[in-house]
Formats: structure tokens, sequence, C-alpha cells
């Protein structure tokens, strides 16, 4: 599934001569954590409720609430940003999003193509994305199966189910170790008795059984 499926287009931004209290405002009345931060139409920076926190005094400081909002309210949202964020394009795969997330350790894409910000995308979006794959809350059956990691094992699986008139919706893998591994399967039906006996048959294993109604 690609990035422009999945992401938030044309997302709030802030400008990096904004304040802090400026940027808690449209946080706070649009409910969102982020802000991507535009300098002439070109993105320039992020900035999250997180940096505004580590910029805001301790608790235990004795400045009055005045005094600090004062302050606040004299920095500007380019003293905090992340400059130069990490970016994807809207036609990359939620794969390399996932993948570029885990590696710079981010919650969140800005979203740019050809130079623009189109979009923004975030964790949520990845974990969403996962579990519709997956099909976990489809109705039907999921059936882990154990099977050999060889040629020929995904088409036997296959019509197994497909001789008993069923439909897989999903099909993940997970590879293990000493040559086999675990097939998860969605099925679009919840009378999966006969298909489990015939995988017990044909040397399969059903490790786990899972059902939606």
């Amino acid at each position: 599934m690609f990035v422009r499926k999945k992401m938030t287009a044309n997302p709030f931004t802030i400008s990096p001569d904004n304040s802090l209290p400026d940027a808690q405002d449209i946080m706070s009345k649009h409910n969102i954590k982020r802000l991507p931060v535009l300098k002439g139409g070109k993105l320039v920076g992020v900035i999250s409720k997180e940096d505004i926190l580590r910029a805001s005094p301790s608790k235990a400081t004795t400045f009055s609430i005045g005094e600090i909002n004062y302050l606040l309210a004299r920095t500007k949202v380019s003293k905090i940003m992340t400059k130069d964020p990490i970016t994807i394009t809207s036609s990359a795969l939620l794969e390399e999003a996932a993948t570029l997330m885990r590696d710079h350790d981010v919650g969140f894409l800005p979203v740019v193509d050809d130079g623009k910000l189109v979009g923004i995308i975030t964790e949520s979006d990845i974990f969403d994305s996962f579990i519709e794959l997956l099909g976990f809350r489809e109705k039907g059956t999921r059936l882990t199966i154990e099977a050999l990691d060889a040629p020929g094992v995904m088409s036997e699986l296959t019509s197994i189910i497909s001789d008993f008139g069923a439909n897989i919706s999903n099909i993940a893998v997970y590879r293990g170790t000493a040559g086999k591994s675990a097939v998860v399967i969605g099925i679009n039906s919840l009378n999966t008795e006969g298909i489990e006996v015939m995988l017990e048959k044909r040397g399969f294993k059903v490790l786990y059984k899972l059902q939606n109604k």
C-alpha cells in the first residue's frame, strides 16, 4: 500500500516566526501532537508537544505563571523545532515509511512531493494499515499454520482452502527456523473445521485459530 492512501492530506502547519503559544493553540484546538513548519511554502522543520514541554521551564522553577507565559510568548517556533526533518514521498510504500520511522526513531513523517508538503503520516496510520492488511477486524477465521518453507507449499495450502469453497481474504508469512514458517491465513468463513482436518491430514499443523463473528 502507498503512503498517499493512508496519509493525512493538507495538514495543519505553522510558521517558524510564530510563538510557542501559537503552536500550542493549534495543537490543542485540533487535537494533534505535531506540526510541520513552513516558510515561504517550503518545509523547514517540525515541532511537537514534546519539543514545547522540553523548552518550557521546569515545574520546580521560581518563575511565576505570568513570567513563564511571557518567556514562552517570546520564544519562536524556529528556536526549538527539529530542522531538516526526515521526509517521504506520497508514492513510497508504507513499509518504507515504517522503516524510516524505526531507523530514525520518529513518530511521524512529513510527506513531500516535488518540494511541496502534501501530507503527514504517523505511527498510528502505520498501525491501522497493519491491522487492515492482516484483516484482524474482518469477519471470518484466521488460521496460523506451521508449514515447510519450500516451493509449492503455498499453492498446496490455497488449493486445500479452495476445495472447500472458502475464499482467502488475507495472508502473511512469518519465517521461522529449521526450515519452517508460520503462515497466517484469513478465511471468509466461520466454518473451517473441515479445512483444519484436511490441513492436518496433508501434514500441516494448525497452531492457532481466531474467529471474528
